[in-house]
């Protein structure tokens, strides 16, 4: 049996990553920080394993990994899904605000997928980076979060090209608009008028991102490294 490794999974992307995982045989840990009643909820509806942390904590992610890895035989596949997102004015956005949205979205990144390279390079894996389209076009009132998503892009280009010899291929997901609570602030006009710039002339879904992750994951894709695929009905093209 293999093992994924889902941070914030307890919502949106990821709770559909956990179900499609689940559902498919894989043995699934999620990585959660604040809603134990979702976590729990969750880990009854799938059997998965939760584990509450904060991923800008690198020590207390170390641990959470050296423990997956030794009870249960290490991470076959790693899932980059949490983050947050904000919108304001450049102008307004404060050092704290600027810090915050960089240490989750991308500084996390970096603390989950460091500790889990230590248990991969032994038998290879698979990493999955959820960037956005705002990290490979940029959003108006949105520059700390398209800067952190950018990153994302390039920090999966660069990791690809040094683990490819150690049979593990790191890609990346960069969604659209995805029918989530990151979204819950969009009126029903906003999502028409975000709809009618979509060739699809819909707004995505969680499970389509899955199914994505799960293509990227499997050995249907092992040809497949450092590449950032775009879900996005055709958006931006």
């Amino acid at each position: 049996m293999k093992n994924v490794l889902i941070t914030g999974g307890t919502r949106g992307i990821g709770a559909s990553c956990v179900r499609l995982f689940t559902k498919k045989g894989y043995r699934t840990f999620i990585i959660y920080q604040k809603n134990d009643e979702l976590a729990d909820k969750l880990c009854k509806e799938t059997g998965c394993i939760a584990y509450r942390a904060d991923i800008c904590d690198k020590d207390k992610l170390s641990d959470v990994v050296n423990s997956i890895c030794t009870k249960h035989g290490g991470i076959d596949v790693l899932i980059n899904n949490a983050g947050i997102a904000e919108q304001m004015l450049f102008i307004d956005i404060t050092p704290e605000q600027w810090k915050k949205m960089l240490d989750v979205n991308l500084t996390g990144i970096y603390n989950v997928t460091q500790e889990a390279t230590k248990h991969m390079l032994t038998k290879g894996g698979s990493i999955i980076n959820i960037s956005s389209i705002w990290g490979e076009h940029g959003a108006s009132c949105e520059v700390h979060y398209s800067a952190a998503k950018a990153g994302i892009i390039g920090f999966t280009k660069a990791l690809a090209k040094e683990l490819g010899l150690m049979g593990i291929r790191v890609n990346c997901i960069a969604p659209g608009i995805i029918e989530t609570d990151m979204n819950s602030h969009l009126t029903d006009e906003d999502i028409a008028d975000i709809c009618s710039q979509i060739p699809i002339s819909r707004v995505g879904t969680p499970d389509e991102c899955a199914e994505l992750a799960y293509f990227l994951a499997s050995d249907n894709s092992s040809y497949i490294t450092g590449q950032t695929i775009g879900i996005n009905g055709g958006w931006e093209m």
